[in-house]
């Protein structure tokens, strides 16, 4: 399961972080941000793309965007998101529960600019109703993540 490949990799590169499991859905930002009681950007959205041949996971605010110069001037090609099959395949994780934690094998890893107005952001742990509250530095850290702007 998605959510116990995310519990194991807190338990064992950072057991003072706990996932949160809420009742309902947190699947969309909107959602999340209610069930979290946090601004919607204070959701840490990570979208599944395709850069050339390479898969790669891109950690945004929650209500930004990908800007698509941005994203060319700093890989050279447009970003091609996954389909949910692919999404599955390559995270381990449901659409909805994306995050960059608890992958069955090791992606790249860019968490945009956005994520540091915030001293804490709420990624998805692997489930359309489970979360984590994170620094983005120390976010950035466990998942080995560069920096990048791409976002509107």
């Amino acid at each position: 399961m998605s959510l116990e490949s995310v519990r194991s990799f807190f338990a064992e590169t950072a057991p003072e972080i706990n996932v949160i499991v809420t009742d309902g859905s947190s699947a969309t930002v909107a959602l999340a941000a209610e069930a979290h009681g946090v601004e919607p950007d204070q959701i840490a959205k990570t979208i599944c793309l395709r850069i050339g041949e390479e898969v790669v996971l891109v950690v945004t605010a929650g209500t930004r965007r990908l800007d698509n110069r941005k994203f060319k001037d700093r890989f050279g090609v447009k970003p091609r998101m996954l389909g949910s099959e692919e999404v599955v395949e390559f995270t381990s994780h449901p659409v909805g529960g994306v995050c960059p934690f608890g992958l069955p094998s090791p992606l790249k890893v860019y968490c945009d600019v956005s994520l540091k107005s915030f001293d804490q952001v709420v990624p998805a742990a692997g489930a359309t109703n489970s979360a984590v509250h994170i620094a983005p530095g120390r976010m950035a850290e466990l998942t080995s993540a560069e920096w990048a702007d791409l976002c509107q």
